[in-house]
């Protein structure tokens, strides 16, 4: 969890606001410890907090979105503190360290816009509750600082430079090594700055002095500057050595991410950016979006490979594509499952659907490298060589398949700690198995004398020469 109060919220004020939200977070019946801490995280400073949040065993808990929204239902009503809730996964996706999961990043050469725009995508969002929530940027706008107009015509008739100005500037509000003390059991270091009571306003400014060149005389900055109050950023954030602003968000129960980058993307155009900033996702909305085409490539890659392979072992182009017609079958499974148990479509469960196409063509083979053995060889013909293989090869496709759904059972119950991340895993290889074990011992056989009619595979001709001998 990160915290975050107003940019002017006193350290103790923080320490208030920090404790209360931790008492309340402690009151959660979901919840085991947690351990809280001002300052530092993805904006470090003395108005944000974090807390590390240790949750119940899943057996003794409501479930992760139900935790999620406890928390979040407990904590809004807490005036003055804002609160973003982002659970840590064992599979870590890259992007930066931010308060909400999912990240998009506006980055633009010149840093004047960014800030402007990045506020009215966000707005967008927060109006769509239904889609978006835990709405933050890493923009830090809202800095009170003193602002220093140097009228360089007086500076230079004082013979004061603007770097002497720096740093006599510097002097007075850094920390300036200007002596080391050495005693005989420790060295000590002098730093020079203005006392802390003349560091509150603009208009402590008039006490810094500043040598002229032209004379030994010292030179008020008062006489040969002004001083204003204005808002500016606290900290400018870079990626790529480009400065950007990144919005990190959560998603609302029951939304996939699909449909909030589309959202999302729809938001940009109707505002129409200027060109001179450049959109992008991060972390694990990045991969997901790159992941978009390159799961596809890489599905068709695999099966292309595995097609390869079986007509180089059959020398056949056609009945390949009876083992590889189960492959569809267990993707099928794997989605009405997952869509059954209210799962996403995670990178985790496209795993496991990678999984199934080593295990679901496995059934297939047992049956076909049978038939087309028996067909060749003893002169048998597709229909008796396919039933054949159906009986004889029944009992090690049920024997092997049911030792994979006994594998993936547990991860698919969701059992030990962790496991919200390997559950559609489970699902996935538990849904496709149970769906592609039908489609094997009951489709592929009619298949496979459908297509047999195109291999030019029958049974053996032995000419009476042969025969005879």
């Amino acid at each position: 969890m990160t915290t975050e109060a107003a940019d002017d919220v006193s350290f103790n004020a923080m320490v208030e606001l920090q404790s209360q939200a931790a008492e309340i977070v402690r009151q959660n019946p979901n919840v085991e410890g947690l351990v809280s801490i001002i300052g530092g995280g993805a904006n470090s400073g003395t108005n944000s907090g974090r807390m590390f949040v240790n949750l119940k065993p899943s057996g003794e808990r409501a479930k992760m979105k139900q935790v999620l929204e406890s928390l979040r239902s407990d904590l809004k009503n807490i005036p003055g503190l804002a609160i973003y809730l982002r659970p840590i996964q064992n599979l870590q996706l890259g992007g930066k360290v931010t308060k909400s999961r999912y990240q998009y990043i506006l980055q633009s050469v010149g840093f004047e816009g960014i800030n402007e725009w990045s506020n009215k995508v966000t707005e967008r969002m927060r109006a769509d509750g239904d889609i978006f929530r835990d709405i933050t940027t890493d923009s830090q706008l809202k800095g009170l600082q003193a602002q220093i107009d140097i009228d360089r015509e007086k500076a230079a008739s004082a013979g004061v430079t603007v770097a002497e100005i720096r740093n006599a500037l510097y002097s007075a509000y850094g920390e300036r090594q200007v002596s080391t003390i050495y005693t005989s059991v420790n060295t000590y270091q002098v730093i020079l700055q203005a006392a802390p009571e003349y560091k509150q306003y603009e208009t402590d400014l008039s006490g810094i002095y500043v040598r002229g060149r032209t004379s030994d005389k010292l030179v008020p900055l008062s006489s040969i500057a002004s001083f204003r109050r204005t808002i500016g950023p606290t900290a400018v954030n870079h990626q790529g050595q480009v400065p950007a602003v990144t919005i990190s968000f959560n998603l609302a129960p029951d939304v996939a991410l699909g449909e909030a980058t589309k959202k999302l993307e729809q938001y940009v155009k109707e505002l129409q950016l200027p060109p001179s900033i450049i959109t992008s996702y991060g972390g694990d909305a990045a991969v997901f979006k790159s992941g978009q085409s390159s799961q596809v490539i890489l599905l068709l890659a695999a099966v292309l490979v595995i097609y390869v392979l079986l007509g180089v072992l059959y020398e056949s182009y056609i009945h390949p594509l009876t083992i590889l017609a189960g492959l569809p079958s267990a993707a099928i499974g794997a989605l009405i499952f997952l869509r059954i148990f209210n799962l996403e479509l995670t990178i985790v469960a496209i795993i496991g659907i990678l999984l199934l196409i080593g295990i679901v063509k496995k059934n297939a083979i047992l049956m076909i490298d049978f038939a087309l053995e028996v067909q060749r060889n003893q002169n048998m013909k597709p229909r008796e060589a396919i039933r054949s293989a159906c009986l004889l090869r029944f009992r090690p496709i049920m024997m092997t398949t049911l030792a994979a759904l006994m594998g993936a059972l547990p991860i698919a119950l969701g059992l030990g700690a962790g496991a919200e991340l390997r559950q559609p895993l489970g699902i996935a290889v538990v849904g496709g198995l149970l769906v592609s074990q039908v489609v094997t011992l009951l489709i592929t056989p009619v298949i496979y004398l459908y297509l047999d009619k195109y291999s030019g595979t029958g049974p053996m001709q032995i000419p009476a020469e042969m025969l005879e001998d």
